[in-house]
């Protein structure tokens, strides 16, 4: 995504729509989602959206990731703004900002979310990166906010600024690094508890 867009804008659609269908296709066995994600790199195109949409500098927003050092959190912070003046990405477009600066998983969580609140279904939102993808969803369709439930707030830096951009409250504060759904998954007892 440094010197061009990290996909084309069919890609996009198309990531979005796998995570619908996968919500569709598991609806009628679901009665809550969760989100979770792994990879490599993707601390990077979150915080990309998280500043894009939140309005905070990069330098707010970005953090360790898998724990880089200083330099490499400076060298992260250079190539996240190079890729956000290339692209120029359109924030009044979340594909578009998907297409330009995201990642194919967080268009799936995205196209998830959007598809959970279409079946009137809560979704446990994860981390960071599936924090992104939920901004993203709120910004194609802003009533799926309704159907999500942050379940934690992560050690990622962007993620207390996405959490806020979403006006969401998180149910635990563990610290969490990892994304992989763990803060989704220890969040599930506590909604089966609410509900009984």
């Amino acid at each position: 995504m440094t010197i061009g867009p990290a996909m084309f804008r069919e890609e996009a659609r198309q990531a979005v729509e796998a995570g619908i269908a996968t919500a569709l296709e598991l609806g009628a066995s679901t009665d809550i989602f969760g989100t979770g994600e792994m990879g490599i790199g993707n601390t990077a195109a979150s915080s990309a959206i998280v500043a894009l949409y939140s309005g905070a500098s990069l330098r707010e927003v970005t953090g360790r990731g898998t724990g880089i050092d200083d330099r490499q959190l400076s060298h992260k912070i250079v190539m996240i703004e190079k890729a956000i003046r290339v692209n120029q990405p359109d924030i009044a477009d979340p594909l578009s900002v998907l297409a330009r600066v995201g990642g194919f998983e967080i268009g799936g969580i995205a196209g998830l979310i959007l598809g959970a609140a279409y079946l009137r279904k809560p979704v446990l939102v994860d981390g960071f990166i599936s924090t992104a993808g939920a901004i993203l969803a709120a910004h194609l369709a802003p009533l799926c906010r309704d159907y999500m439930i942050a379940s934690h707030r992560s050690m990622e830096p962007g993620h207390r600024l996405a959490l806020a951009h979403l006006v969401k409250q998180p149910l635990l504060d563990l610290d969490l690094r990892l994304g992989e759904g763990t803060g989704a998954a220890l969040a599930m007892p506590l909604v089966a508890a609410a509900v009984r």
